[in-house]
């Protein structure tokens, strides 16, 4: 059994100082939930109103276009963040969908509560500020690699950040990521 609390912690803590009864504040805001592999967190059209700490396991946010071809947007692992986040900002229904590659514990907020205590403690408020540029950052370059880059290298990079995805996400979902066909990402891993 995971220690949400003592992960959740020590995640923040890593860019920002709470004392006890602030961090114990903060937490008193999250929910943990348990989640089946394949099961749905969102599904496209869904009103958000939460974001998810990932604790343990793996969970993927797709677009299926008309022809219903994933796209994957992101794998969320521990420590990860994950959500609808236009949905989520902008109170449009999703346009993504996130579901469980494997049974999984996470931690959920609504969107109410993280502006609350994002008030009243400027060191949440500085978190949360510094989470999201990051993902912004992380979103950049992943683009910038999908315009300047071939598969191949893109592969690499993907396993050199992240090589427990390789043993952990089926191959087909690697490829989804990567926008290949699976007989592409096989000849890739050759």
């Amino acid at each position: 059994m995971v220690d949400a609390r003592e992960i959740l912690k020590e995640h923040i803590s890593k860019f920002t100082t709470l004392t006890f009864e602030q961090f114990e504040y903060v937490f008193s805001h999250f929910n943990i939930i348990k989640l089946k592999k394949g099961q749905m967190l969102i599904t496209e059209g869904d009103f958000v109103d939460h974001e998810y700490f990932v604790l343990d396991g793996c969970l993927k946010a797709f677009y299926l276009n008309d022809s219903m071809k994933m796209f994957i947007l992101q794998f969320a692992m521990p420590n990860w963040w994950v959500t609808d986040f236009d949905a989520l900002y902008s109170k449009n229904r999703a346009a993504i969908n996130v579901d469980c590659i494997t049974n999984a514990s996470i931690l959920s907020i609504s969107n109410e509560d993280r502006e609350k205590i994002c008030k009243e403690i400027h060191e949440v408020e500085h978190f949360f500020r510094w989470r999201t540029n990051k993902g912004y950052v992380a979103a950049q370059k992943r683009l910038l690699s999908f315009m300047n880059n071939d598969a191949k290298f893109r592969y690499e990079e993907l396993l050199s950040f992240y090589p427990q995805l390789y043993n952990l996400v089926p191959k087909h979902l690697i490829a989804a990521y990567l926008g290949v066909t699976r007989e592409t990402l096989s000849r890739l891993h050759q």
